[in-house]
């Protein structure tokens, strides 16, 4: 697709915003913002260093980028800053280190520019780009794992939950609450918009392995760790009923299994000599319940919650003017 082919960006109506977060990325940061100032000329491309070390600022300056420092470590809280700071009608995010192709960022635009998604992803698995290419067999199973989780909570069948290359529109980035720190920031924008119903595209792109000199900042046992928190988080914060129940019925098992044998004793002899297990026994039935309960509550704080977002997005829509 051409840069022609976007109408409402011609004679700069609209304006583009390239983000671009960066933590130690001298190796290929010049080489990333001279490739979409190629594919996008009319953008203005952001650099947000993150205490890098090394000379990703010089480099970045030297290519004529953006560049903005956010001192707080981790992924999540520089788009947090990106989100705050950062004005546009359009804006595209990627990563630093040369694996994402510049030449796709129109493919990625035109569903948010034609006003069909409020968030497009760019999907590494539909060409098999990202098996081909990846070298970190453990990260790949862990995307598959919280992908299909995610596809069975949201009835939905999403092909990459954790690329880092996306556009978002303007009312999308406005009104996203970042609660992240780290690197789970694309699986919470991804959550964001199936749980708040915006519109989401995915766009199938290509993919290469970082080049000779870059290192990757990902680490197999740390990432192992966040994606089983990850997984938890989906459960408890997204579906409370489902999560709660869950253990409820759990509890439920366990109590019942542990609580038989003093109820058949008492009904055999019309005594109770196993008074540990019956007291274990009627705990965990205890907790059970107010897990239950628990569910019940938080589904419907949830639900309430969902409501209030909704009537807040109307009033920025009537403050802003967005349409």
């Amino acid at each position: 697709m051409n840069r022609d082919d976007l109408p409402t960006m011609k004679n700069n109506q609209s304006t583009v915003a390239v983000l671009i977060p960066c933590y130690n990325e001298e190796a290929t940061i010049y080489r990333v913002i001279s490739d979409f100032k190629a594919a996008l000329p009319d953008a203005k491309i952001y650099v947000f260093d993150n205490n890098s070390s090394d000379k990703t600022i010089e480099e970045a300056k030297r290519a004529q980028a953006i560049v903005v420092s956010e001192y707080r470590q981790g992924k999540g809280n520089v788009v947090r800053s990106m989100f705050r700071l950062v004005e546009a009608d359009f804006y595209v995010m990627v990563d630093g280190d040369l694996t994402y192709p510049a030449s796709d960022v129109h493919s990625l635009l035109e569903p948010v520019v034609s006003g069909r998604a409020s968030m497009v992803v760019g999907d590494r698995h539909s060409s098999k780009a990202y098996e081909i290419e990846n070298t970190r067999r453990f990260h790949g199973a862990g995307n598959r794992l919280v992908r299909w989780l995610i596809n069975k909570l949201f009835r939905v069948e999403l092909k990459d939950i954790m690329s880092g290359y996306r556009v978002f529109s303007r009312f999308f980035v406005k009104t996203c609450p970042v609660m992240s720190d780290g690197f789970e920031i694309e699986t919470e924008l991804t959550l964001h918009a199936l749980d708040k119903k915006f519109s989401l595209v995915e766009v199938p792109i290509g993919y290469k392995d970082r080049p000779e000199g870059s290192v990757s900042k990902l680490n197999t046992f740390l990432d192992g760790y966040r994606i089983l928190k990850t997984i938890l988080w989906l459960f408890k914060d997204y579906k409370p009923f489902l999560f709660f129940g869950f253990c409820s019925f759990v509890f439920f098992v366990l109590g019942w299994s542990i609580g038989v044998f003093p109820v058949l004793e008492y009904i055999q002899t019309s005594y109770v000599k196993k008074v540990p297990s019956a007291v274990l026994a009627a705990s965990l039935e205890v907790l059970a319940m107010l897990c239950l309960v628990c569910g019940v509550i938080l589904d419907t704080i949830v639900r309430q919650n969902k409501e209030a977002y909704e009537l807040k997005l109307l009033n920025y829509k009537v403050l802003s003017g967005e349409r």
